[in-house]
């Protein structure tokens, strides 16, 4: 009873509130597409950009993590090290590839985890805390069920391709055939979560006029001051110098 308890109480310390989240997905995108690499960049991005491989390490994703980690290391070494070293065609490739890595990379992981760590009724609390309009919070509501259900749906056709014959190399040798089998289902399946989710959404009110409660808890604690204080620390250094 007491590890379960010392367990509960450790994740809450590391919980976010939805609107750090955001906060952090918004400067952080801007800072890593906006930002050049050389002055303060060389230090302010690179922190930055750790934020969400840390966090995507603390909820318990740590292959994933570390996995990108390596390739934004990688990346970040490319573009600052084997681009001024090069020439011609290799040069156009490791600025494309370095460039792409590095500054999409961060973002998406940050984006990957907002989305699968924020449930409907946190996000849809934190937005109205703030004041948010309807026609905003429902499709972000909608999005936020989106992409974790086409995932799973996307996994579950894969599994099925694999049991027929047409998974791992057998797409190389049938390109058409895994094209239409995974395709088609996987836009089927997109067309009617995106109606389901959008009929549940209003189900559940969220369209009503009358203030809505909520049984989640949010708010921000000393790990929202800290990292939104080195988000706006950050976007405020990149601004200035």
């Amino acid at each position: 009873m007491s590890r379960v308890l010392m367990a509960g109480s450790a994740a809450d310390r590391l919980r976010l509130d939805p609107r750090t989240k955001l906060l952090i997905l918004i400067v952080l995108n801007i800072v890593m597409m906006g930002g050049g690499i050389a002055g303060p960049a060389m230090i302010v991005r690179p922190a930055l950009a750790l934020i969400p491989f840390l966090l995507l390490f603390s909820g318990g994703r740590v292959k994933a993590a570390v996995i990108c980690l390596v390739l934004f290391a990688f990346a970040s070494f490319g573009e600052s090290y084997l681009v001024p070293r090069t020439e011609g065609l290799a040069n156009l490739l490791t600025v494309i590839a370095s460039g792409l890595i590095s500054r999409f990379l961060p973002g998406l992981v940050m984006g990957y985890y907002v989305v699968t760590t924020t449930t409907v009724s946190e996000f849809t609390a934190s937005m109205e805390r703030m004041r948010v309009t309807p026609k905003i919070v429902i499709p972000l509501s909608v999005m936020f069920r989106f992409f974790p259900t086409v995932m799973e749906e996307a996994s579950a056709i894969s599994d099925s391709m694999r049991m027929r014959g047409l998974g791992g190399m057998a797409i190389l040798k049938k390109p058409v055939l895994a094209l239409e089998y995974r395709l088609v289902p996987l836009m089927v399946c997109v067309v009617k979560i995106g109606e389901e989710l959008s009929a549940a959404a209003l189900t559940r009110g969220l369209s009503s006029s009358m203030k809505r409660t909520n049984i989640c808890r949010i708010g921000f604690g000393w790990l929202d001051a800290v990292l939104a204080f080195v988000a706006i620390a950050a976007a405020a250094v990149m601004i200035v110098l």
